[in-house]
């Protein structure tokens, strides 16, 4: 018997399966075959969470979560945050190489020149409420470009696949820019085209009466750095979104509308906020003991600390960290900062965490860094959304041309009553509402 096959003993029958293992895993649809009889649907598997399936192929992201490893097409994210622009590294998502001189230089000049938004966009924004969050703004906006470019939906016409994914990669910053412009009552800031990528972001966020804004260095490198390591992260909460609402051909603008819905749920995208707000909580070095005895106690929640991927240190935390530091230096030192070090410094020599592997994540050192650049937190998940279009787009169009890919459709247990007899309306008793 071939070595890469698991062999099935089916105990209630007695009969033997053979199933083929390729790349460590073996294909649900070849459990069907096991049965107690000709007429029984066959066997499935039960993955709440997709705690242990492969939804998809893909050649993108590779992690390794017990050795803390992220790369992004074979590159480590430490070169890539150390060595391109986030523009290059969107390339590379993409297209699966790094990009040339020639070749950088010309999608640099596409993405930039389709940071415009259609003016009847502006007014679009213009209808939310004056406090509206940004994060649903944004993904109403997003979900509102598919009207303004209905050409959209000829999602298996790859030239125009490549013109939708420059139009939102340039565009995502100018919604992104115009929901916190909306949300704090400044007017809109046109983009310049002169500036790179994270600048002219800086500029439409930020920029007042002055004839031409002019970009903090160190802050617009951060900031670039901050939208490498959030461009992709394998098949994630979001990015399941964006596959999934994606294999129904629905078009890029709706179906990245729904990824980004699920991103601005605080235990995937608004994580790093919870830990704002925890460090406020703490309020200060001397008290992180007794919080930490806390949360060994069960009280509390540690914020940042610990993923679903990772049982090492979070490779982005690292970078994180240390870019951080850079910003410091133009800043000033965020007095949230010393309180997180001694966080981090006790978890990591405590038993307690270190048995439970409860590193930190990308969201331990990203809000205190956001928060010292001049970003509300209600902004932090906005940050997130413009890189992670990268990534998304990238999952998309592998999506759209893998052959194996059919529309998603779980199956389910079910767990409700078998056939029922109707009840007349005079003979009911409480009913569901009532038992709620």
């Amino acid at each position: 018997m071939p070595d890469d096959t698991l062999t099935i003993t089916d105990n209630r029958t007695g009969q033997t399966y053979s199933v083929p293992i390729e790349n460590g895993t073996i294909r649900a649809m070849n459990l069907r075959q096991i049965k107690t009889s000709p007429e029984d649907f066959g066997l499935m598997t039960y993955d709440p969470a997709f705690m242990n399936t492969a939804s998809c192929r893909s050649s993108i992201t590779y992690i390794d979560g017990d050795q803390g490893i992220l790369r992004y097409r074979g590159y480590p994210i430490e070169v890539l945050a150390e060595r391109c622009t986030f523009l290059e590294v969107a390339y590379l998502l993409l297209f699966g190489d790094l990009p040339t001189e020639a070749e950088l230089k010309g999608w640099v000049h596409d993405i930039t020149h389709h940071t415009m938004l259609h003016e009847s966009t502006k007014m679009f924004m213009e209808g939310f409420r004056y406090d509206g969050h940004p994060m649903g703004m944004f993904v109403s906006t997003v979900a509102a470009l598919s009207t303004v470019y209905p050409d959209a939906r000829h999602v298996h016409d790859s030239a125009n696949r490549l013109l939708q994914i420059k139009r939102l990669i340039g565009k995502v910053p100018s919604i992104a820019a115009m929901s916190y412009r909306h949300n704090v009552g400044f007017p809109y800031v046109y983009p310049d085209n002169d500036l790179s990528y994270a600048e002219n972001f800086m500029n439409m966020l930020w920029k007042m009466v002055e004839p031409k804004y002019v970009a903090q260095p160190a802050i617009a490198r951060a900031l670039d750095i901050l939208f490498i390591l959030h461009a992709d992260h394998e098949q994630n909460c979001g990015t399941n979104a964006m596959r999934s609402v994606s294999s129904a051909q629905t078009d890029p603008y709706l179906s990245m509308a729904s990824a980004a819905a699920a991103l601005a749920g605080p235990l995937h995208g608004g994580a790093n906020e919870e830990v704002l707000k925890m460090l406020d909580e703490i309020g200060s070095k001397d008290k992180v003991p007794a919080y930490i005895k806390k949360v060994k106690d069960g009280g509390v929640k540690l914020m940042g600390f610990g993923h679903r991927i990772y049982k090492n240190y979070d490779p982005r935390a690292k970078i994180i960290k240390w870019t951080a530091e850079q910003v410091f230096e133009v800043t000033g030192r965020n007095p949230k900062l010393e309180i997180a070090l001694e966080l981090e410094r006790i978890a990591l020599e405590d038993e307690y965490f270190v048995k439970r592997k409860l590193y930190p994540n990308v969201d331990f050192y990203s809000g205190i860094m956001y928060q010292a650049m001049g970003f509300r937190p209600e902004m932090f998940t906005v940050l997130f959304a413009i890189p992670r279009t990268a990534g998304w787009l990238a999952q998309w169009q592998e999506l759209i041309t893998d052959p194996e890919q059919k529309i998603a459709r779980p199956r389910q247990i079910y767990t409700g009553h078998e056939e029922r007899e109707f009840v007349a309306m005079e003979k009911r008793t409480s009913g569901a509402l009532a038992r709620g």
